[in-house]
């Protein structure tokens, strides 16, 4: 039970312009050069996707081609160009406004330094992207297309760093743009923010949410066969410490806990659906409110899970683990519970009532207990209680619905060890200092309007989902250490005019 590799067989295609009038020999010569440019970068080992040079593109018609075919094709997740020599930028008009997958533009050359003391215009008419790019650049900013900038040489490790967070925002898109959520009844009563349109949420973020009636659980919950539990189990074993009593006493409760996920498991795979929600008030004739098994989405399938039927962090946990794939880390639904105001510790403590991940990373070995739970009328849940291990740069980010459109808010945040042992808390827990501190984060945060839960990427930090907010355009309100409330609130309003100009055209 691991994720499947998100970026297996997908590409991202290399476009380099060109024209016709430097001849056949200068041609030759960006062709060779982009050559050793694109297989330095895939030999980096710093970009999680394959980048696939393309023929030089030297017309307006090769460039419409190229940008038609890269839109068309399933595998290609995004485009990246780069203007080797002077590229015309009229011939890119009608390739630009029919591309439909994200846009990075390289700015770099082949050549580390000037060579001083051989330099001649022939090599200055080979060597033009300092200012082909610029000509390039306005055509895209002209156009009003989105795309992520990365300037510097192509040997340069910063370089492929940020072109491969890039490539991960890139499959986090499509991700989102493949995705189905499968809600399992409705969300909580008179809960705010676990509100949102469904319809907007699938044409912007192209994740299509859809509800399966708790019935329909329960009925998958009495066809899961015995071996299939066992199995999963057996699973457990390996992966967490379990309480003795589970393997005893409660091992009715483990077994009904193990087959609840296995019936989600199922349904999931069976409606290809990649993010899942459930509500504790509405589940019918399941036995426990479902614990460990929404606990394991994102750890063992790479899936979203949120609570109480949010689906906005659902989706938020599905983006976040596709683009951390491979790396440290993972992403988990979370929720600010309490605050800690000892001077120079004061810090937040996020929980939930079962669901937060082990993918985020724990200090010690997750536990498997079983442990009463005041809400929900149903038998005691078995859960993993555990502590996520510090992480510098870690990320909380929500997504609601404000009325005319989604914004997303980010805090940086750096998740540190608790002060106490935590050892009657029964549940899954994290405690983070954000940035800059908590005063003015939890005062910009009120002042944005973000959710009471987030998705935590512990994996992935602000750039990855900056990058992807850029691909999405979506408004991203970001917290960090630079971050004062008087300008924070100044940025929410010009957000708001902004918006508002672009709906009246």
């Amino acid at each position: 039970m691991t994720m499947n590799n998100p970026f297996e067989g997908k590409e991202i295609w290399f476009g380099v312009g060109s024209q016709d009038l430097y001849g056949e020999e200068a041609l030759r010569q960006v062709a060779q050069q982009a050559t050793e440019i694109v297989d330095a970068l895939n030999a980096s080992g710093r970009i999680p996707v394959k980048l696939v040079l393309k023929p030089t593109l030297k017309s307006s018609d090769g460039v419409r081609r190229f940008m038609v075919d890269a839109s068309a094709d399933d595998n290609c997740i995004g485009v990246i160009t780069w203007m080797h020599t002077f590229s015309p930028a009229k011939m890119w008009i009608r390739g630009l406004e029919a591309l439909k997958k994200p846009l990075l533009q390289l700015n770099t050359q082949h050549h580390f330094e000037i060579p001083w003391d051989t330099i001649d215009m022939d090599f200055m008419n080979l060597n033009q992207a300092a200012h082909g790019d610029r000509e390039y650049g306005y055509i895209v900013t002209r156009l009003g297309i989105p795309r992520k900038i990365v300037v510097g040489h192509y040997t340069d490790p910063a370089v492929a760093d940020k072109i491969g967070v890039w490539a991960r925002a890139c499959a986090g898109w499509r991700a989102s743009n493949t995705m189905n959520v499968m809600r399992w009844g409705d969300n909580m009563r008179n809960v705010a923010v676990t509100e949102g349109d469904k319809t907007e949420a699938e044409r912007v973020f192209g994740a299509s949410i859809n509800t399966w009636a708790v019935n329909e659980l329960v009925a998958a919950y009495d066809a899961v066969k015995e071996d299939q539990v066992k199995d999963l189990i057996e699973d457990y074993k390996a992966k967490y410490e379990i309480a003795p009593e589970l393997l005893d006493k409660d091992y009715d409760s483990l077994f009904i806990a193990a087959r609840e996920e296995c019936a989600m498991v199922n349904m999931m795979r069976a409606n290809n659906c990649t993010a899942g929600v459930d509500n504790f008030e509405d589940l019918g004739a399941l036995p426990q409110l479902p614990g460990v098994g929404p606990q394991r989405f994102p750890s063992e399938y790479g899936w979203g899970f949120s609570a109480e039927g949010d689906w906005k962090t659902a989706v938020l946990v599905r983006i976040g683990a596709v683009m951390g794939y491979g790396l440290d880390g993972g992403a988990s639904l979370m929720e600010d519970y309490s605050y800690n105001f000892t001077p120079g510790n004061e810090m937040i403590m996020g929980s939930h009532m079962l669901e937060v991940s082990p993918s985020v990373g724990t200090i010690a070995k997750p536990r498997l207990e079983i442990h009463p739970l005041g809400i929900g009328g149903k038998a005691d849940p078995v859960r993993l209680v555990f502590t996520v291990a510090p992480k510098q740069d870690a990320v909380v980010v929500s997504l609601a619905d404000v009325r005319t459109r989604f914004r997303m808010l980010m805090n940086v945040v750096d998740v540190v060890e608790p002060l106490g042992s935590l050892s009657k808390l029964p549940c899954a827990r994290a405690l983070w200092k954000p940035e800059p501190n908590l005063e003015v984060s939890a005062e910009c945060w009120l002042r944005a309007g973000g959710s009471h839960h987030t998705c935590m990427t512990t994996s992935v930090g602000r750039e990855a989902w900056e990058d992807f907010a850029r691909i999405a355009g979506v408004e991203l309100a970001t917290i960090d250490a630079e971050t004062t409330p008087r300008e924070f609130e100044r940025e929410l309003e010009l957000e708001d005019m902004v918006h508002e100009l672009r709906n009246r055209h």
